[in-house]
């Protein structure tokens, strides 16, 4: 019983759980053009259904119980009644419930296994989290492409209804692995150092995952959109253009778990956050299909290693489970409120290209903030 409670969850699950999450969490950017034409909706309403989802997706992070896997159980079964309640809506009421209810089961999902990960690999953590996260990216990674081949030949609905079946099918698996393991041993598996965060270090890690969550999500939620508007191709090569981001997210992921065995994990995240807003410049300023196409590879590679380098230096704080499920919750706000800033903007001003000028805000902001930590007196070494 013992070496179950080990290795429960497992590697395998915690990795196929992420797929789906990485999957969830890019769902509406390749079908955002789909159910705006569908639906008749403006940016600014296509923006809510962003804004539903990463409000659940905050709620699931913030609730996360210091009883993990009983949290990441209730996040994969939450998910799959979200998105199963999504691929049945016929209006925008429906679609945001469902995507409330599948996103509160992503955060939870996120929250857990990213604090059980960072608790079980103490040991160049950065690279752990970076490699878990590669999971995470190539879930994301396989959302526009699966919507590129099988949108032309299949329903959404029951694409919808297969995603959803999938995490009960990882719901029941997580079931079936941890048995009747008692709360109180899972519970004990806490480090004793874990402490309660001081208020500056907590808000300053809360302020990053804010930023870097809206940051991320404007660019994968509104990529599709972008170049099908600004790249003058068919939806189908603009939905390639989001896979483009998402590749080079992935094989960035894998790279930088290679970087962090070598190089801090400080010296990763400003660098990565240096080049994302030279190239997120670039791609507001892009005017052509292949323009567009190498910013947004360019910023896959240059964002990915900042979250799995700044939740492992956090993780190095020691915080309690809950304050870390905080933390990682409250990129659910940046990623719920940014993309709708975004839709607002760009209905106001009849410019997605103009709406641009949030993400980029933000990635300056993160690399000021990155760089001040250095002379932060809270900071670790």
């Amino acid at each position: 019983m013992a070496e179950r409670i080990k290795v429960s969850p497992s590697a395998g699950l915690m990795h196929f759980g992420f797929v789906l999450t990485g999957l969830g969490t890019a769902l509406l950017g390749p079908i955002l053009p789909l159910l705006t034409r569908q639906w008749h909706l403006l940016d600014a309403q296509s923006g809510l259904l962003l804004l539903a989802q990463f409000c659940g997706s905050f709620a699931g992070g913030v609730s996360v119980s210091r009883y993990l896997r009983r949290s990441l159980l209730t996040g994969l079964f939450a998910a799959a009644a979200g998105f199963g309640l999504f691929s049945v809506a016929s209006g925008l009421a429906a679609a945001c419930t469902g995507l409330f209810l599948g996103g509160f089961g992503l955060g939870q999902i996120i929250a857990s296994t990213n604090i059980i990960a960072g608790r079980r690999y103490t040991e160049h953590r950065g690279s752990a989290l970076a490699l878990l996260n590669f999971s995470w990216s190539f879930g994301a990674m396989l959302s526009p492409l699966l919507a590129a081949w099988l949108l032309p030949r299949f329903a959404l609905r029951g694409m919808l209804e297969c995603f959803a079946a999938l995490f009960l099918v990882a719901g029941l698996a997580m079931t079936v692995e941890i048995g009747g393991m008692p709360e109180e041993i899972e519970s004990a598996e806490a480090p004793a150092e874990s402490k309660q965060l001081r208020w500056g270090v907590f808000l300053y890690f809360a302020a990053l995952l804010v930023l870097y969550g809206g940051l991320e999500t404007c660019l994968s939620g509104w990529l599709t959109t972008y170049a099908l508007r600004y790249g003058d191709k068919t939806l189908a090569i603009s939905e390639y253009t989001t896979l483009l981001l998402w590749m080079a997210l992935t094989a960035g992921r894998a790279g930088s778990s290679v970087v962090m065995l070598r190089i801090g994990e400080k010296t990763v995240q400003r660098w990565g956050m240096a080049l994302a807003v030279i190239f997120t410049a670039g791609l507001a300023t892009a005017h052509s299909a292949m323009g567009i196409a190498v910013f947004a590879v360019l910023l896959g590679f240059s964002l990915a290693p900042f979250f799995p380098s700044t939740f492992a230096l956090l993780m190095t704080e020691k915080p309690a489970a809950r304050q870390a499920g905080i933390v990682l919750a409250v990129s659910g706000l940046g990623a719920a409120a940014l993309p709708w800033l975004m839709g607002v903007v760009s209905t106001r001003t009849g410019s997605l290209q103009v709406a641009l000028a949030l993400p980029l805000a933000a990635a300056i902001l993160l690399l000021v903030m990155s760089l001040w930590r250095n002379s932060n007196p809270a900071s670790t070494s």
